[in-house]
């Protein structure tokens, strides 16, 4: 079963900075579990079919003004049967007046109203981008992430393989440290993971022979980050001596992280070897590809001509 992960309304209240009307209870005891929202035109309407109570309901100019076109009657006949319909919470944008009738069904109902004073088109983009991160679906994986030119670098490998010494040498190169050792990841959207560092080891590394390091401390603010999208994951693992390894990199490797697909290659790893080098080149070549240009597929075609051209 998919575990469920709720944010509490104060938290949403902080960050986005609402305006409260009502409150049933203190902020902190209400749960948002939706990463959606609604706008419940329909449902003043009367069209309750595929409504989730469960989403934050937001009302805006469009939605107000409809309402305000109904006769007194019948717009706190409406009202009521919408507050009755028992939504998490209801926000209304553009600091948008609210007459004591709505405040009354909220009190009824028990059902919290908020206000902001940002438009329904910017609150609705700025919520829904932060229930994504906050809500989405996570799992926690043992390895180092690291950005790299702006690459989000996800390091994979057996204990000891050398992932906490390369990220160490990252970071004496000007690159910076999200996560060592276990790594927090959220899948944000379709497209889209997310990692950090569990709050308890945020911003150190454990090596071996030395022990826990404060990489914030030793190496200053600019070498550390809380959150990284993850566009690379990096497999190390010691050189096995007749193992093939790619060459050409015309092979497309992804690992599959929360249903998305990441991605990766396999380093193999050896004395003498300067991962962290290794590593900057994987990074900026990933990033390459992603802006359209395929270093290995277009050796491959030169090749192909140059073939041609002799035959």
């Amino acid at each position: 079963m998919e575990e469920r992960y709720t944010v509490t309304l104060s938290k949403i209240i902080g960050e986005f900075e609402l305006e409260t009307l009502y409150l049933p209870d203190l902020p902190e005891n209400i749960h948002i579990e939706c990463t959606r929202v609604n706008r419940p035109g329909l449902q003043i309407a009367g069209f309750y079919d595929y409504y989730e109570p469960a989403r934050i309901q937001i009302i805006g100019k469009a939605e107000k003004k409809f309402i305000d076109t109904f006769s007194e009657e019948e717009r706190s006949e409406r009202l009521e049967t919408f507050f009755r319909s028992l939504p998490v919470c209801v926000i209304y944008t553009s600091s948008l007046p609210i007459d004591e009738k709505t405040l009354e069904y909220a009190d009824r109902f028990r059902i919290p109203v908020l206000r902001t004073a940002k438009s329904t088109s910017e609150f609705l983009a700025a919520v829904i981008a932060y229930l994504n991160v906050e809500l989405g679906p996570r799992i926690t994986r043992h390895g180092v992430l690291v950005e790299v030119y702006g690459e989000g670098v996800l390091l994979l490998g057996d204990s000891g393989v050398g992932k906490s010494e390369t990220a160490i040498e990252l970071l004496k190169r000007g690159h910076r440290l999200i996560a060592d050792d276990a790594v927090e990841i959220k899948k944000v959207s379709a497209t889209t993971l997310v990692g950090r560092a569990p709050e308890i080891i945020r911003h150190y590394v454990e090596l071996r022979g030395i022990g826990i390091v404060d990489v914030r401390r030793l190496f200053g603010m600019g070498s550390v980050k809380d959150t990284e999208k993850i566009d690379l994951v990096i497999n190390l693992e010691p050189w096995q001596e007749g193992k093939m390894y790619d060459r050409l990199g015309l092979d497309e490797q992804t690992t599959d992280i929360l249903g998305i697909k990441v991605p990766s290659i396999v380093l193999p790893v050896s004395p003498g070897r300067n991962l962290s080098v290794v590593i900057e080149v994987a990074a900026m070549n990933n990033r390459q590809k992603r802006m359209g240009y395929n270093t290995a597929a277009e050796f491959n075609k030169r090749l192909m001509e140059s073939m041609g051209a002799d035959y």
